[in-house]
């Protein structure tokens, strides 16, 4: 006899949905094995978090040429290669890391979900990821943006405290707890947010801002790195600070690099930029936010970001 709780379930519009779903997927999984549709090389929107990446890969993805989640994928990344599976190391990889299965694993997974096509993606931990990804897609293209460390670590900062419009970015949700104990700025914080750079052990019981500012260096860093062994033309550099103040013709230059027509609507679109608010925050984009929010730590921090920022190209004396 046929259980009558699960027939129930069955019944369950959501329940239902959610098995049609599986489905779909389990479906264009067996048709990418049988078939292995072709599909060119990703773009990667590469960066800190808080430092435009969210912008510049909205903007992108408006221009209609991409297959795009909307949203960052890290549990799928560290899947193939992440704390998980690395004792803890850090969601850093570097091209040694990479393997065959995973360059077939990622294809899989983007067609399962978005078809074929050239697919864009903005997942923060790529930063700290980049000749991996180069390895797996030798022929992907990186978008590069960063922004002036005092803005971005401040940004971090409120992000630690407050959140974003639609949840947090508490790592536990991924990875569960820590095998070490945290207490970052005196206990106030039990987890790492954002991402988990090489050597974060050390920085376990560090203030707030001591911890941002490590996570900064260590992105723009390791993408610095990176960007020697990545071919010019496949390499787009961005300041966010262009974005803010010049957001058209910038964005025009990174269309023109990626060979993408700049249309008249995506004009429109990059010229209303400074009224736009991102979708994981709220608010248009501010000039020196930091001197409003958090200027005292930026100020205790500002020794250890210096070189960073200057390697960057801004002024840094104040």
């Amino acid at each position: 006899m046929p259980n009558p709780a699960k027939l129930l379930k069955l019944l369950d519009p959501e329940i239902r949905a959610k098995n049609l779903h599986a489905a779909r997927l389990a479906m264009r999984g067996y048709w990418w094995d049988l078939r292995k549709p072709s599909m060119p090389d990703p773009v990667f929107v590469v960066g800190c978090s808080r430092s435009g990446t969210t912008v510049t890969y909205e903007t992108l993805a408006a221009s209609g040429a991409f297959l795009a989640f909307g949203y960052e994928i890290p549990q799928f990344w560290n899947s193939l290669y992440g704390p998980l599976n690395n004792g803890w190391e850090s969601e850093a990889a570097d091209a040694t890391h990479a393997k065959p299965e995973h360059r077939r694993a990622a294809f899989r997974f983007f067609y399962q979900r978005l078809g074929a096509g050239w697919v864009l993606d903005k997942t923060c931990i790529n930063v700290m990821r980049i000749p991996y990804l180069h390895r797996l897609f030798p022929k992907a293209k990186f978008v590069f943006i960063h922004r002036d460390g005092r803005d971005n670590v401040s940004s971090m900062m409120d992000g630690w405290r407050k959140g974003r419009v639609d949840g947090g970015f508490g790592l536990e949700q991924f990875f569960g707890p820590s095998p070490e104990p945290v207490r970052i700025d005196g206990g106030k914080f039990r987890e790492w947010h954002f991402f988990l750079p090489p050597g974060w052990r050390d920085y376990n019981e560090a203030s707030l801002e001591e911890v941002c500012a490590y996570q900064w260096i260590m992105a723009n860093q390791l993408a610095l790195e990176a960007a020697k062994e990545i071919p010019e033309n496949q390499w787009i550099r961005v300041r966010y600070e262009e974005v803010r103040d010049r957001p058209v013709p910038t964005f025009e230059a990174v269309f023109r690099k990626l060979g993408i027509p700049f249309t008249e609507e995506l004009e429109a679109h990059c010229a209303s930029l400074d009224k736009r608010p991102t979708s994981i925050v709220t608010g248009p984009p501010q000039k020196e936010k930091w001197r409003r929010n958090n200027p005292d730590a930026i100020e205790r921090i500002l020794p250890k970001i210096r070189p960073m920022i200057r390697r960057l190209g801004y002024e840094a004396n104040g």
